[in-house]
C-alpha cells in the first residue's frame, strides 16, 4: 500500500552528528573558545523554486548573510535571545534555519547597546544561522493600557521598572542594527481586534508614514549583519478591511523593501478572517519576495496560509504550550498530564524525534507532576521538531508536486479527533 504523503519523511531528521558534539569550534560549545569569523556574503537573494499547481504555495530560499533559509520555514521565537529551556546546539540540531529575536524585550534588557558591545545577536547567544528581529509594534499592541500613539512614536511605560519611554520608527530600526539581525521589521501599530473602519484606515496611514522613516533610516545608515547587508521588511496592515489590506501592501511595495509581511493577525480575530487577512494581501505582493505571516499558528493554519503563498511563520505556540504539558502529534494535540497517560508505556508518538522517542507517556506525566525541569525540555524539543518537520514536509511535497495531497491528509488525521 502507497504511504500517504504525509507521513513520508516526518520522521526523518537533519543529518547531524549526536547531541552534545563537541562545538568549540562553532561557537556552541559549553567549554567556551574563540568563534571563527564568518565568511562575508557575498549577496542577499530569494528565489522561488518550485510553485504548486493547484494553490498558491511555493517552496524558495532566501540568502542571507548568516546563511541560507529554504521556505516554506517555522521560526522558532526566542524573545529574550533564547528559545526557552532549550539550547542553542539542540535548536541546531532540529534543523532550524532561522528563530526569531524580540526587539522591544531586548532594548529594555540587558539593552541593545551591551548587545551590540558583544558582537550583536549572534555573539551574544552563540546561534550562528539567521536571525530576524521584530519592531517591538506587536509588543506596543499588548501594552495598550500603558501606552500612548503619537505621529512621533509610542510613549509607554516600561513593563520592568514602570519608568517612561518613547519608541519611534527611528530608534526602532537602531535597536535592531545593533543587534546585528539578518531580517529586521519595520516599525508598525498593530491595530486591535474589533476596529472600526475609520480607525484602521488611520492606524494603517501612520504605519506607512512610520515605513517611509524606517526606509530614510536604513538609507541613511546601511545598517549590515555579520559581512552582508540587513534586510527589511514591511508589514501589511489594514485589519479585516480587504481594501485596507490591498492599500497598504500597494504602498509598501512602491516603498520598496526587501520582503513583506501580513501583520495586524491572531490578534483575537476568527480564523475565517485570519485566512482573510492573507488573501486580501498577497495577490498584491512581489512574485519575487518572501512573504511573512507573523505570530501564526496552529498546524493546520500554517499549511493552509501556505497554501495561500506564505513562505516564513513564527509562533510561541509549540513552546509555550509545552511547558504546560501538551505535545503536537499527527492525531492532534496531546495533553500529558491527563490521567489516561498515567501507565501509558507509548512514546508521545510515532513521528517523534529519537531524543524524545525513548520515554514514554507515563514517564513523561511523572516528570510533570514532579516539577521536573526535563519535562519542559522534552516536551519544547518535541514540539519544534514537529513544527519544523511540518514545516519540511511542504517544502519536499511542494517539489514533488503532491502538496494538496500533504495538506488534507495531515489536517485530515490531525482534526479527526474534533469531528469525532
Amino acid at each position: 500500500m502507497k504511504t500517504p504523503p504525509v507521513w513520508k519523511g516526518f520522521c526523518q531528521t537533519p543529518d547531524h552528528s549526536a547531541l552534545g558534539r563537541d562545538r568549540s569550534t562553532t561557537g556552541f560549545g559549553l567549554a567556551g573558545g574563540n568563534f571563527p569569523p564568518i565568511p562575508p556574503a557575498l549577496s542577499v537573494s530569494f528565489s522561488v523554486l518550485s510553485t504548486d499547481s493547484v494553490s498558491s504555495a511555493r517552496s524558495g530560499r532566501l540568502v542571507l548573510p548568516h546563511g541560507t533559509v529554504e521556505t516554506p520555514i517555522f521560526m522558532p521565537v526566542g524573545t529574550q535571545g533564547s528559545v526557552k529551556t532549550l539550547h542553542p546546539a539542540e535548536i541546531e540540531e532540529l534543523g532550524a534555519q532561522i528563530i526569531l529575536g524580540n526587539t522591544y524585550h531586548l532594548w529594555l534588557r540587558p539593552g541593545h547597546e551591551l548587545i551590540r558591545e558583544m558582537g550583536g545577536l549572534h555573539g551574544f547567544t552563540t546561534w550562528q544561522k539567521p536571525f530576524l528581529t521584530d519592531s517591538g509594534g506587536f509588543q506596543v499592541w499588548s501594552l495598550a493600557k500603558l501606552r500612548k500613539i503619537t505621529e512621533e512614536g509610542v510613549k509607554f511605560q516600561n513593563h520592568l521598572d514602570g519608568s517612561k519611554m518613547l519608541l519611534t520608527p527611528e530608534l526602532s530600526m537602531e535597536i535592531q542594527a545593533a543587534l546585528g539581525s539578518d531580517i529586521a521589521m519595520l516599525f508598525d501599530e498593530c491595530p486591535p481586534y474589533p476596529c472600526d473602519e475609520v480607525y484602521a484606515a488611520k492606524s494603517l496611514a501612520l504605519t506607512t508614514r512610520w515605513a517611509r522613516r524606517c526606509k530614510d533610516w536604513v538609507s541613511a545608515n546601511e545598517p549590515r549583519s555579520g559581512g552582508g547587508r540587513q534586510l527589511h521588511f514591511g508589514i501589511v496592515q489594514g485589519s479585516i478591511y480587504a481594501d485596507l489590506r490591498e492599500q497598504s501592501a500597494r504602498e509598501l511595495v512602491e516603498l520598496g523593501f526587501d520582503g513583506y509581511a501580513i501583520g495586524g493577525v491572531s490578534v483575537g480575530e476568527p480564523e475565517h478572517e485570519m485566512f482573510r487577512a492573507i488573501e486580501n494581501a498577497v495577490p498584491f505582493l512581489p512574485l519575487d519576495k518572501p512573504r511573512y505571516a507573523m505570530g501564526l499558528g496552529t498546524p493546520p493554519q500554517i499549511l493552509e496560509m501556505i497554501a495561500r503563498g506564505v513562505d516564513m511563520f513564527d509562533c510561541v505556540m509549540p513552546t509555550r504550550v509545552a511547558r504546560h504539558g501538551v505535545a503536537f502529534t499527527l492525531d492532534g494535540p496531546l495533553h500529558i498530564k491527563n490521567l489516561i497517560h498515567a501507565r501509558d508505556p507509548r512514546p508521545i508518538c510515532e513521528s517523534a524525534h529519537p531524543h524524545v522517542a525513548g520515554f514514554s507517556r507515563a514517564y513523561l506525566r511523572h516528570l510533570f507532576r514532579a516539577g521536573e525541569i526535563l519535562a519542559l525540555r522534552l516536551l519544547s524539543f518535541h514540539n519544534l521538531h514537529f513544527y519544523l518537520r511540518l514545516a519540511a514536509g511542504a517544502r519536499e511535497s511542494i517539489t514533488a508536486g503532491n502538496f494538496p495531497e500533504y495538506k488534507d491528509s495531515f489536517i485530515r488525521r490531525y482534526t479527526r479527533s474534533e469531528n469525532t
